[in-house]
């Protein structure tokens, strides 16, 4: 994992109190799929992670310099022409940074594990005993399982997961039974060989029976995420499709701040606790890759000023990928670079500094009255927007150095998308609808 960042914050489902702290104890409320979330840097982080021992402002860049990896991915998502029937095609790599995992219990009995977790990805995998190659000492035992079984060729799922299948095309036996096996590029540099199989997913005090996902036998590379992904997404092999009506396809989040020590914020499942007052935009369905969440930005504002942006830049185009989504494993927001050139552009000019770059940052100042920065306003349809300050600005914990926390598409991908992050979520209640197709939007305060 040495060459792979990973900035982890850690959705706490055990209602056990964690031994080394015990102000560290978070419980699930019963009967409510409300889990808790605490950062890998703080006391409560159940790894023995490196503490930052830099300003927080190079830690974000150090996790926004995988952006490109992740943008690229999306990208090519949204231009693959039958996703359904051909998950991944060949040579596609498939990369999600692991900006935030969820605590689970695979099988029967539970065996925790803890997944990244991801709204632009929807089938799961985990590292299963005997893996070669995985970095996690933590493995899916299927031997231990009593509701464990693999899947076999002729199941539909098996056609859905991405990724080369390892199926006969020809001389099949009727009646026979052939596991499902698949090979999935990885972060650039990695790819894993899994079976798709079935357990029990206990997420909280639910739990998800028959739930499909794949089971990691070999590792190649060091991106794989340690523990497993689980995928959020709108597709078929999605949590939110394999639940069914347990969750009636809702869900939604709300995102600590990175600078937080001890925090929690919380994975709600479910229309139970949501909240009622809440702003929505619909959600845009693209038949071409119907995992990702789009959304209708119409407009951006900094300050009182409605930026000129070209109405191309912005247009939601299901034929080219083009349009807006909302990403949960991008660190940054990026937009394509005309439309954040003009951004940045009417965001200076307001602030009216001297600037400099540091990492993927072109907007650094030295930043002594925040009073006076300009509000950034997302439009959406029926919905704005108004990204709070600190959503807005990145600082230096040695300097008085700020950083404008957006970004261009970087220049090597060939993106039309732009990305609302997670560093402009947090701190916000983000609810997905998938049954009533829409997101809505809400000031929470979750450190």
């Amino acid at each position: 994992m040495a060459t792979y960042f990973f900035f982890f914050i850690f959705l706490i489902i055990s209602t056990k109190t964690l031994a080394y702290d015990d102000s560290c104890a978070f419980n699930s409320k019963k009967g409510n799929s409300d889990l808790s979330v605490i950062h890998i840097y703080g006391k409560c982080s159940p790894f023995n992670s490196p503490k930052p021992s830099s300003s927080w402002i190079n830690t974000v860049i150090n996790m926004a310099s995988k952006d490109p990896q992740r943008l690229s991915y999306l990208s090519s998502l949204v231009v693959s022409k039958k996703p359904t029937n051909v998950p991944i095609a060949s040579g596609q790599q498939l990369f999600n940074i692991g900006n935030y995992v969820v605590r689970v219990k695979m099988g029967t009995p539970g065996q925790q594990m803890y997944m990244v977790l991801d709204t632009s990805n929807d089938a799961a995998f985990v590292p299963c005993s005997g893996c070669v190659g995985c970095s996690s000492n933590t493995l899916f035992a299927p031997s231990t399982s009593t509701t464990y079984g693999s899947v076999d060729c002729s199941v539909p799922e098996c056609t859905q997961v991405r990724g080369s299948l390892s199926c006969p095309t020809t001389g099949s036996v009727v009646g026979s039974s052939t596991a499902c096996f698949f090979n999935q590029s990885y972060g650039g540099d990695s790819s894993f060989y899994a079976t798709l199989s079935r357990d029990s997913l206990g997420l909280a005090n639910d739990v998800v029976p028959n739930y499909a996902f794949g089971c990691i036998s070999s590792v190649s590379g060091s991106s794989i995420p340690p523990q497993g992904l689980l995928g959020l997404g709108r597709g078929s092999m999605s949590l939110m499709s394999q639940s069914g009506s347990l969750y009636s396809g809702v869900f939604s989040y709300c995102l600590p701040s990175f600078k937080s020590y001890y925090f929690s914020g919380s994975l709600k499942l479910g229309p139970v606790g949501q909240p009622r007052n809440i702003k929505t935009t619909p959600l845009l369905k693209n038949p071409r890759r119907p995992s990702l969440y789009y959304v209708n930005l119409t407009s951006v504002s900094v300050g009182r000023v409605s930026v000129p942006i070209a109405p191309e830049h912005l247009a939601f185009d299901p034929n080219t990928g083009a349009g807006t989504v909302i990403d949960s494993g991008t660190v940054i927001t990026r937009f394509v670079q005309p439309a954040y050139e003009a951004i940045r552009d009417e965001f200076r000019k307001q602030v009216n500094g001297t600037f400099s770059s540091l990492g993927a940052f072109d907007t650094c100042f030295v930043s002594q009255n925040e009073a006076v920065i300009p509000t950034i306003t997302l439009h959406f349809e029926g919905m704005d927007l108004k990204l709070p300050i600190e959503n807005t600005l990145i600082h230096s914990s040695a300097t008085p150095l700020a950083c404008l926390a957006i970004a261009s598409a970087p220049n090597n991908v060939n993106s039309v998308l732009n990305v609302i992050a997670n560093l402009q979520q947090q701190n916000l209640r983000i609810m997905f609808d998938t049954a009533n197709s829409r997101v809505g939007i809400a000031r929470e305060v979750c450190n």
